[in-house]
């Protein structure tokens, strides 16, 4: 990630650096300050691992799945390939595109289930046309409309279809039954972040800013696009098989011009001013870009409370952060800039906007331009067979057994999804 003209650079780590950081303040295990897996503030479309169908390698171009001439072949030649690359792999503000009814059940063969959630599951699946794996979406109706997440549900989507970038999922299409959702997405081989963080129990500090480079610049890239996430935590960072990382799961994320009040995300990452029902602004995510660097460095959450949310409110409130000696001099500066309930010294809601939080000293040999066409090599490469549909990284469930694509003609939901 250094500014340098080897391939080789200081955030190349050996695999059993990560997974067993060796002894010494620097890389001191955590022990019992892991935490479990988190609950959201209200109940979402969250936590559902999608991944990457469209490999890249040489001459492999970006192509989306074929179905009954729906949508059709995507012939490229290698000069169109080079372009769609280099548009994939730029931050570049994007059109909405269509992906309404693009294809059906029927043009994919399920493979396994990769993660379940409140609504429904999360599949791996083939394609029947060009072969080649992606992660459908399946979430219930009812389930969806019970639980009042219709408007996160469809801003989900809606967000989807706007965003194109290279640390950013892509949803290639979305169609609907009588019964259920269907969101057609990247299949991201390498698993979640969160599980490598609780094998590894914390990331030396090389390796937790690398990951929180490629964060800061998809945030930046949704926030030009007047998008606020909402919802940044290590269970929403998928690696790519080439150890990259991509942002999953836009259940929560909101198109805001200037404020708004809802409460949601998950406890340990909502900033105060969520937590205290004022209105917000894009500035709660560069304070959850602050939480996530404190827990990929000490293994836990600053304000973390086993016994319930509201005790995590209530020290989120309370403000009071203790940074563990062992914490890099310079990161502990940004995280401070950062975990602050002051919004006049929040990094990234002052006047220079992100640009405070690239150019910090922490940040200082980051070379930003070649981090985002994904030129740097990651830390840590996952150990997966490219292109083969190898699951190998996400945990098992048992298979759903309730039948999709039913037509029944008996859909009284579905007006409230039209745009699937």
């Amino acid at each position: 990630m250094a500014n340098n003209t080897s391939n080789q650079t200081p955030y190349q780590s050996n695999i059993n650096d990560i997974i067993n950081p060796p002894d010494g303040d620097d890389q001191k295990n955590v022990g019992n300050n892991t935490t479990p897996a988190r609950e959201p503030a209200h109940e979402s479309t969250r936590s559902q691992p999608q991944g990457e169908a469209v490999q890249h390698n040489g001459n492999a171009g970006y192509t989306q799945p074929q179905s009954n001439g729906i949508a059709g072949t995507v012939a490229v030649s290698e000069t169109q390939v080079a372009q769609l690359q280099n548009a994939a792999q730029t931050q570049v503000r994007t059109e909405s595109r269509s992906t309404r009814g693009r294809y059906a059940l029927s043009d994919f063969v399920i493979q396994r289930t990769l993660g379940t959630g409140s609504f429904g599951r999360v599949h791996l699946v083939q394609s029947r046309h060009n072969l080649r794996f992606y992660a459908i979406k399946v979430l219930k109706k009812a389930q969806v409309v019970r639980m009042k997440q219709v408007e996160h549900t469809n801003d989900e989507r809606r967000m989807l279809q706007k965003v194109r970038h290279p640390f950013l999922v892509t949803l290639w299409g979305t169609f609907q039954d009588c019964r259920n959702l269907y969101m057609v997405m990247d299949f991201i081989e390498g698993g979640e972040l969160f599980s490598l963080l609780r094998k590894s129990q914390r990331f030396p500090n090389p390796v937790a800013k690398f990951y929180a480079a490629e964060v800061a610049l998809a945030l930046d890239y949704l926030h030009g696009e007047g998008i606020i996430y909402r919802d940044l935590k290590p269970e929403n960072l998928l690696l790519d098989r080439h150890g990259h990382l991509k942002i999953t799961d836009f259940g929560f994320a909101k198109e805001v011009p200037d404020i708004t009040w809802t409460l949601c995300g998950t406890p340990d990452y909502l900033a105060p001013e969520v937590v205290t029902m004022k209105g917000y602004n894009k500035s709660v995510d560069w304070w959850s870009l602050g939480i996530l660097i404190f827990e990929m460095l000490c293994g836990y959450t600053p304000f973390y409370d086993a016994g319930s949310p509201m005790r995590i409110y209530e020290n989120i409130k309370k403000g009071t952060v203790k940074y563990p000696h062992y914490i890099n001099a310079d990161a502990l500066d940004l995280l401070q800039q950062l975990i602050t309930p002051d919004l006049t010294k929040r990094l990234g809601n002052l006047r220079a906007g992100s640009n405070d939080i690239k150019h910090h000293k922490w940040f200082a040999e980051v070379n930003w331009d070649r981090l985002v066409r994904r030129e740097i090599e990651a830390p840590y490469i996952p150990p997966v067979k490219g292109g083969v549909g190898d699951a190998s990284q996400f945990d098992r469930y048992p298979e759903e057994q309730e039948q999709y694509g039913i037509d029944d003609g008996n859909d009284p939901y579905g007006h409230l999804f039209e745009n699937f």
